[in-house]
């Protein structure tokens, strides 16, 4: 399968350049271990109640992560291209997830098994690296989300969301935006209202 031209090589070629410097026989390695998954706009990609057993690379399109609390959707975390989702408690728990991840566009994924992942790493310093490079990189950005929720104003939530995913803030839906920044969609409504006005300032 390709997309947007994209071979398994191309995405392999990505994920080392991103994550790892590696030789040519350490991205057969990494090739022969991606699997291609194609979706639809609106299907579900891993449903609450299974385990996950990928790391996901978004080649094309937008996933949302979320999940229901007293009967409403939350959103968790969303990724456009060239980013990587997982549902990190159960990744390594190997326990059912309370998330769900969906395609809110059309969207190619190549999936990296975690126990193909983890054979290789045992065997290759740079794919152990890759690896770990991933799980880091993961930590981080939900660090770095939880602490925005915590401590940072409506405002500035929405501000560094538009600096840090441009594409996310033009291509999500309002009210999936608005879940993910903790805030209600009027609230949301009004902060994009006044960072529009002082743009124009």
């Amino acid at each position: 399968m390709t997309a947007l031209g994209l071979t398994p090589r191309d995405v392999a070629r990505e994920l080392a350049r991103r994550y790892s410097t590696m030789t040519h026989d350490e991205l057969d390695v990494l090739e022969s271990i991606l699997v291609p998954l194609k979706y639809q706009k609106g299907e579900i990609i891993l449903k609450e109640g299974e385990v996950c057993k990928n790391i996901y690379w978004v080649v094309k399109g937008l996933i949302r992560q979320f999940y229901y609390k007293n009967g409403k959707e939350l959103t968790e975390y969303m990724a456009t291209e060239n980013n990587i989702c997982m549902c990190i408690e159960s990744l390594f728990k190997e326990e059912p997830t309370h998330l769900q991840i969906m395609a809110l566009e059309p969207t190619i994924i190549y999936a990296l098994p975690k126990a193909s992942l983890e054979q290789e790493a045992m065997k290759n310093v740079n794919i152990q690296m890759l690896y770990r490079k991933i799980l880091e990189e993961s930590l981080i950005f939900s660090q770095i989300h939880a602490d925005m929720l915590r401590f940072e104003s409506a405002q500035d939530r929405y501000a560094k969301l538009v600096k840090r995913s441009p594409q996310l803030v033009l291509r999500a839906p309002l009210v999936y935006i608005a879940s993910y920044l903790q805030m209600t969609p009027e609230t949301l409504s009004r902060v994009r209202t006044s960072a529009l006005l002082d743009d124009r300032g």
